[in-house]
């Protein structure tokens, strides 16, 4: 029996196991900064399987090495995210989060589990394989500064050095049994942006005596979408969406301030800096025009993530032989951020996608919602593929 075949084999051999971990970690989510007791889940899991580790590498970070033949050859990464989502679950399962307003709505009890099942598979055919694997179970994916720049600054990409990192996660508008591959430019940068505009309150039917902040953010509001719509070039992909505004008066009070969050994303580094310049100085402009002021705060984020084409033509040519051509989908951009950019800054990533849908069983609903759930037969390929891309 050949390696693929091997691999495959145990697969489906654990998938019992790789549900119970899934179910587990479902049931007790933890926050960005918070999964101690996931990564000790983790660490435990490794050690019945003699993986040797390290624990709280960039926070709750766990690192596992696993060692083929001619480890010294070339050592390539696979890495899962740990962390939930404040997020209350309302889906009626017997796994669902026991953790009141904390949820795993993004996948990362998938990732995880799919990680441990896959190390369990390389582990056990270690002889039939060449190089170093790192195992790397991520923290705080979902709130910046972000887990992977942390382990990074931890050190978790050197001795032994990483030549190669891939990821995993999944993806609800692709049917259970497929998997996708974008290469080059895949996913945005993100910004976090915090905009106060401030006036002179009063009575509403008085407004000569006043300095509107609700009419003056209305106009920044409108004014700024011309960064995306006027000033970007339209073939570099851009997005600023503001999803807060709090004027917090009454039907006949105008508020001294207004506050407003929002979010700027894009795929070009040169185009996200100038973005953040001409966004603050055309508010604060035009909020001292109307006789006010603005304080426009930007929290820069994760940068865009590239995914290497020989890496990723590689990875999607794996796919293909494991699951056969017709399973494997050619992706488009996504204006989501994911911190494992970091990762693709750093060195040559693949980062694609697993199918988790299920139309038959209603299994339809979109990560970071409060609906979703996955087709746990997905499990099946999450853990296999991982095994057989970290294998070659």
């Amino acid at each position: 029996m050949d390696l693929k075949s091997k691999i495959q084999k145990r697969s489906h051999e654990i998938f019992d196991e790789v549900v119970a971990y899934r179910r587990h970690l479902h049931s007790h989510p933890e926050l960005s900064y918070f999964e101690e007791k996931t990564a000790a889940f983790v660490s435990d899991r490794l050690t019945a399987l003699g993986i040797v580790h390290e624990k709280n590498i960039g926070g709750f970070g766990v690192v596992g090495i696993i060692e083929g033949k001619n480890p010294q050859s070339k050592t390539r990464a696979l890495r899962a995210d740990m962390d939930a989502l404040p997020i209350h679950e309302v889906n009626d399962v017997i796994y669902k989060s026991m953790n009141d307003g904390v949820m795993h709505a993004c996948g990362h009890d998938v990732h995880t589990s799919s990680l441990l099942g896959a190390a369990q598979i390389l582990n056990e055919l270690k002889d039939e394989w060449e190089g170093t694997i790192k195992l790397i179970f991520q923290p705080a994916e979902e709130k910046l500064p972000g887990g992977a720049s942390l382990m990074i600054k931890d050190g978790v990409l050197k001795n032994p050095d990483v030549k190669y990192m891939n990821g995993q996660h999944v993806m609800p508008q692709l049917p259970a049994g497929k998997v996708g591959f974008r290469s080059g430019l895949y996913m945005a940068s993100t910004d976090e942006l915090y905009v106060t505009v401030k006036g002179k309150g009063g009575h509403g039917a008085m407004p000569q005596y006043n300095i509107d902040p609700v009419l003056i953010t209305s106009h920044i509001i409108v004014a700024l979408q011309q960064i995306v719509s006027r000033i970007a070039n339209p073939i570099i992909p851009s997005v600023l969406s503001f999803g807060k505004v709090i004027a917090n008066g009454a039907t006949n009070v105008i508020p001294n301030e207004v506050t407003l969050e929002g979010t700027f994303r894009t795929l070009d580094e040169k185009w996200r800096d100038e973005a953040h310049v001409r966004m603050k100085q055309m508010a604060e402009d035009l909020a001292k025009a109307m006789g006010g002021t603005c304080d426009f705060e930007i929290r820069k984020g994760y940068p865009f993530l590239y995914n290497d084409e020989a890496l990723t033509a590689k990875n999607k040519s794996l796919a293909q032989q494991y699951l056969g051509a017709e399973n494997v989908i050619d992706l488009d951009i996504w204006m989501a951020a994911e911190d494992f950019a970091y990762y693709s800054q750093a060195v040559p990533s693949c980062f694609y996608r697993l199918g988790t849908r299920n139309e038959s069983r209603g299994i339809t609903s979109s990560v970071h919602t409060a609906t979703f759930d996955i087709e746990e037969e997905a499990l099946k390929i999450g853990v296999g593929l991982m095994a057989w891309i970290g294998a070659n």
